[in-house]
């Protein structure tokens, strides 16, 4: 085991978190109001209904698989009796799927933003660093996950998922992510890249979202074109004009 080895899965971890936690501090003190997706629906809507969507959602079930395979350890899963055979499928089905929504949402993003001028315009510099990230994240991910149809594929719960554990333990396993095949190394590097740029990029707004956004009710609105009617028995409810040289009522 070697100095840069050590490095990469023995500090390099640690220092990311640090960035990650100490920057969205930083972000909350300084631009609380910024933690926002700064939202162009108004400039676009047809795509960003298909893509937000789909990477969306195919992101939080990538998060979850993720910590399904990182933190469940192999013999729990023997425990009650959940074959290997069974594990991967499932893992290869289902995270094969939602690596590949949100692949494809992602896409249709970027395409929007290319597209369209005023989104192409709103795009900052740290969206510039982030989105290259995020885009090798994804398919380092799918590629690692296309490795598991080879005859003898590598076993990541043997290997990534010990390393990954013992960073809770503040005694990192570095032979076991540094025996680890190129994929599943170059994966994790570029994940910790995006780690430590989130709390500068839009990406922040994910530790804002509100429980009760998926329930929220409609938006009621009166359109533009809609005449106004009277109530009953001859009431109107509108409030009553100011006349002309009355002054307003002052609460004291």
């Amino acid at each position: 085991m070697n100095h840069l080895q050590t490095t990469l899965w023995g500090v390099l971890p640690y220092l990311a978190l640090a960035v990650l936690v100490t920057g969205t501090a930083w972000r909350h003190h300084y631009d609380r109001f910024g933690f926002t997706t700064r939202s162009s629906q108004l400039h676009e809507s047809r795509l960003l209904r298909v893509g937000g969507p789909l990477f969306h959602y195919g992101i939080l079930f990538v998060a979850a698989g993720h910590a399904i395979g990182l933190l469940v350890p192999e013999s729990l899963t023997e425990r009650v009796r959940v074959h290997e055979w069974l594990y991967h499928a499932n893992a290869l089905l289902v995270g094969g799927t939602a690596g590949l929504a949100t692949l494809a949402g992602l896409a249709i993003l970027l395409f929007r933003r290319l597209r369209v001028p005023a989104v192409r315009a709103a795009t900052s510099r740290s969206d510039r660093a982030v989105y290259p990230i995020l885009i090798c994240v994804v398919l380092a991910g799918l590629t690692a996950t296309a490795t598991t149809l080879r005859p003898h594929p590598y076993d990541y719960r043997l290997g990534v998922s010990v390393w990954f554990r013992s960073l809770f333990t503040l005694d990192p396993d570095v032979p076991a992510m540094a025996h680890a095949p190129l994929t599943y190394q170059v994966h994790a590097l570029l994940g910790m890249a995006l780690f430590a740029l989130w709390p500068f990029s839009r990406l922040v707004h994910a530790f804002t979202v509100p429980l009760g956004y998926l329930v929220r009710p409609y938006v009621v609105y009166r359109s533009r074109g809609a005449r106004h009617v009277p109530a009953a028995h001859g009431h109107d409810p509108r409030p009553p004009r100011r006349q002309t040289g009355q002054k307003p009522l002052v609460r004291r």
